[in-house]
């Protein structure tokens, strides 16, 4: 590649990757640190690119630095961080208009129809669950289905234990201590 400063000649590694989205069947990736392995290098370049992406936007399409005239460094501050918002504001609508990975409101319309339960109370259901599931089978008893929750709680950790402990010393749903 060349020289560096101390006349040491740089070394460099190319990695050849597949390019599904243009006429060009493959691309190719230098990179200077020969020690990293592929996949690391394919995978640093995919964050430097949506990286270059960005700026690409935000300089031709969103007037970065060519919209004001001043040298102050609050005005180039406060420009930069109105065309990095409209930024923001593009890609939220980009994102929840063609985005398949998201459905609008899904998430939070799910949280609000879960209440709040303690971690103890949803390893119980977890286990209850556990316990439905194993008795339908016509090979495992009651007692023994009983049994092997009994062993679950058994290695549980010491501040699991106390969580699911009730007044009368009894685990929910019928489950022994």
């Amino acid at each position: 590649m060349g020289l560096d400063d101390n006349e040491k000649e740089i070394q460099a590694r190319i990695v050849f990757v597949r390019d599904r989205n243009r006429s060009k069947n493959w691309l190719a990736i230098l990179s200077t640190d020969t020690n990293l392995p592929e996949e690391e290098i394919v995978r640093l370049y995919g964050k430097r690119w949506d990286i270059e992406c960005f700026f690409k936007v935000a300089k031709s399409h969103l007037a970065l630095g060519q919209e004001f005239q001043c040298r102050s460094y609050d005005a180039m501050v406060a420009h930069t961080t109105i065309v990095f918002t409209r930024y923001i504001m593009l890609a939220l609508r980009t994102r929840e208009a063609q985005d398949p990975r998201t459905i609008g409101q899904l998430f939070f319309l799910c949280c609000d129809e879960l209440e709040d339960i303690r971690f103890a109370e949803a390893i119980l259901l977890v286990l209850d669950c556990l316990k439905a599931s194993l008795t339908e089978e016509p090979i495992l008893s009651e007692e023994m289905v009983q049994s092997v929750l009994d062993r679950v709680f058994d290695n549980f950790p010491a501040f699991l234990k106390r969580a699911f402990h009730q007044p009368e010393n009894q685990f929910p749903s019928g489950l022994s201590a």
